[in-house]
Formats: structure tokens, C-alpha cells, sequence
């Protein structure tokens, strides 16, 4: 809402540092006493689902003929971030956006094709046709849509995580003096943390501890090993890290500043309203709620699926 475009920026920013933290992701961060081995950081990880459903023929009808043809949704997208989009253990591209979009491509008839691409050229790319959908985590804003249409699928925004033995309650909105890990660059860096820390100062209150890592892993496990208090992280992120920890962490406070997730097609084409639809009927008949609960994003859950949803 208020913070939607401060939001597109922090997406951006982490497509400029892909290339390092695909690395530090690959490598799963070493610390003792706890993720400490590639072995061990891939069985944590959740397994992509392949729902059970049918090409529903109304739907796919609508799928415009140049597409229909070929029998495939090409879809450029940028990696990694974790749930959403990432690279496996075989380096095939996986994640809650993957296993729905696979889910869409069923409803329509049609087998997404997966390009990885640089974020900022993902847009550009639907706008010319090189893709027929554009797939990265992209926040729906005023401004992007007059670029191209969203498909809404999710509603994002920040959660705080704390350590699940911990006595005392985070309250992220309170948080004065705390030691808060983040993910460097990220808006939960740049922005967030630090207009909550000085808002503390403001009250004559010690300032948020900010504790930066170059990888999200590092900040969940410095979370684990009780290096820090909380950590601060996009609400996927956040919700990923909570279920692939087995326990060890829960969410502290409430989701705040949520904006919807959407899928990016050329302006105007029909290929919209036919994914559009395609959604809603996942949402309707369950497989929808299957996929989030598989990647334990159930939180973001939208019921209505629509064209251009952004509200600033």
C-alpha cells in the first residue's frame, strides 16, 4: 500500500546482486551448530508438487491462437529468491511460482517454458514478445501497469521472525534496541530497519541493531544460533524460512505493508484474462491452496484473482 513502489525498488536491487547470492544460496552457509553442508541445507528444502489438475477447455479457449499453437507459455524470469523462484539441487528452476505456474499451464493446455533473464529486462521482453509472461516476484503497481497487465496470485509484505523458544514476544512496530538481522541491500535494509531505528532515537530510545548478511540463509541461521533477536525479511521469505526450519522459528507481529504479487503479459492481450481465470479456478477447486501449503505460504493467500490490482 503505502510502501508499493518503495517496494518494486527493493526487487530491483536484489536482481543487481542475483549472481551473489545464487552462491552464497548454493552453498547453504557455514556455522557451526547448524546448517553446515550442502547435504543437509537440500534436505530442508521443500519439494516442488505437481497438483492433480485437467486442461479445462472454456478457459484454454481463450488463450490467444499465436500461443495456443505452440503448445507453450515461454516465461522470463529472474533467479534466485527463495520460495518463490530458485535454482535446485539439478539446476532446473523451482518454487511456489514455478509449481503454480506449471498448475496455470495445465488449466490452459499449454507447458511453461522457463527462461532465466535479468530482472529489469523481464518487462521490456513481455512488452516486445520475446515472453509471453514475465514471472519474478513482481509487486502489481500503478506505474508497472502502464507498462503491461498483472494476474494477481499473492499478497506480499514484511514479516518478522523470531526464534520459536524465545520467551519474550518481537513486536516489530517496538523494537527499540533489538538486534534485527536482514538481508543486505534488501528494503528491509534500506528502508524499513532503518526508519524504525531512528523513529527509536526520535523517542530517545536506543536505535534497532541492524546485523546485515549477504544471504538470507546467514540471517536465518544467525537467527537460530540466537546472534540476533529477529530478523526481517519479505513475507514469503520469511514464511519459507519458518516452515524449512522445522520448528526452531515463528513469525513475530503481524504482516504489514502488503502489496499483490502478480505475473506480467503484454498490454491488452488476451493471454491475461485466460491466466486470469486459470488462477480463480485453482483457487475454486483446491490446488491452489495445496501448492502454498506445500511451500508454507499459506498467509498470502489472496480469494480473487484479478486484472491490474494495484492500489498505488
Amino acid at each position: 500500500m503505502e510502501r508499493a513502489s518503495t517496494r518494486v525498488d527493493r526487487r530491483r536491487v536484489r536482481s543487481r546482486v542475483a549472481r551473489l547470492l545464487g552462491v552464497f544460496l548454493a552453498l547453504a552457509v557455514v556455522l557451526t551448530g547448524c546448517v553446515n553442508n550442502e547435504e543437509r541445507e537440500r534436505a530442508n528444502q521443500v519439494t516442488p508438487i505437481n497438483v492433480d489438475v485437467e486442461k479445462v477447455p472454456e478457459i484454454a479457449a481463450l488463450v490467444p491462437p499465436e500461443i495456443a499453437r505452440t503448445g507453450r507459455l515461454v516465461v522470463g524470469v529472474n533467479v534466485p529468491y527463495q520460495p518463490n523462484e530458485f535454482k535446485g539441487p539439478d539446476g532446473k528452476i523451482i518454487g511456489y511460482d514455478v509449481d503454480l505456474m506449471n498448475a496455470v499451464g495445465k488449466v490452459l493446455g499449454l507447458t511453461p517454458v522457463y527462461k532465466e533473464s535479468q530482472f529489469d529486462t523481464i518487462i521490456p521482453s513481455v512488452q516486445a514478445g520475446t515472453y509471453n509472461v514475465g514471472m519474478s516476484s513482481f509487486t502489481d503497481t500503478l506505474e508497472r501497469e502502464k507498462q503491461v497487465d498483472f494476474v494477481t496470485y499473492y499478497s506480499a509484505g514484511v514479516q518478522w521472525a523470531q526464534a520459536a523458544d524465545s520467551d519474550e514476544g518481537i513486536d516489530p512496530s517496538n523494537a527499540c534496541g533489538k538486534r534485527v538481522a536482514v538481508q543486505t541491500t534488501t528494503y528491509e535494509d534500506t528502508d524499513e530497519i532503518p526508519a524504525k531505528s531512528a523513529e527509536c532515537v526520535a523517542r530517545g530510545l536506543p536505535p534497532i541493531d541492524k546485523v546485515k548478511f549477504d544471504s538470507q540463509d546467514e540471517a536465518v541461521n544467525a537467527l537460530i544460533l540466537g546472534r540476533v533477536e529477529a530478523m526481517s525479511a519479505d513475507s514469503p521469505v520469511t514464511a519459507y524460512a519458518i516452515k524449512r526450519t522445522n520448528g526452531k522459528l515463528k513469525a513475530a507481529g503481524e504482516l504489514f505493508d502488503s502489496a499483490p504479487y502478480g505475473w506480467a503479459v503484454r498490454k491488452g492481450s488476451p493471454l491475461g484474462p485466460a491466466m486470469q481465470k486459470a488462477v480463480q479456478y485453482l483457487m475454486d477447486n483446491g490446488q491452489y491452496e495445496e501448492i502454498a501449503a506445500n511451500w508454507g505460504l499459506q498467509e498470502g493467500m489472496i480469494d480473487v484473482s484479478v486484472i491490474n490490482g494495484a492500489v498505488s
